[in-house]
């Protein structure tokens, strides 16, 4: 596992607004101790109407099903046992976006 990678994720039950349930998700760190820093993503393209959101295009490298919205303002931290299977690979160019976006969103 590697930051970049999408992975499909299962994301604990949760209240209000989180994402939770079997999902795409973006890694963003690897801690090296069993956690993994994800982005969650939706399909629901309704969900750029949030500030720190992202939208990734599907494609044949990172293999997303549907065009999606990274949802930045859910990044997380979960358990490594979390993580089913691997979708794919993020593009150079989203990384680098989501990067940026989460400096911003984090105010680094």
């Amino acid at each position: 596992m590697k930051k970049g990678d999408i992975w499909l994720v299962e994301l604990p039950s949760s209240n209000g607004q989180e994402q939770e349930g079997l999902r795409p998700a973006i890694i963003f760190a690897d801690t090296g101790i069993g956690v993994a820093t994800v982005i969650p993503l939706t399909s629901n393209l309704q969900a750029l109407r949030f500030q720190d959101t992202y939208t990734i295009e599907k494609s044949k490298v990172n293999e997303l099903g549907a065009d999606s919205v990274a949802l930045i303002f859910q990044l997380r931290a979960i358990d490594s046992k979390r993580l089913k299977k691997k979708i794919g690979d993020l593009e150079n160019r989203h990384t680098n976006k989501i990067d940026e976006l989460i400096t911003k969103y984090l105010n680094l």
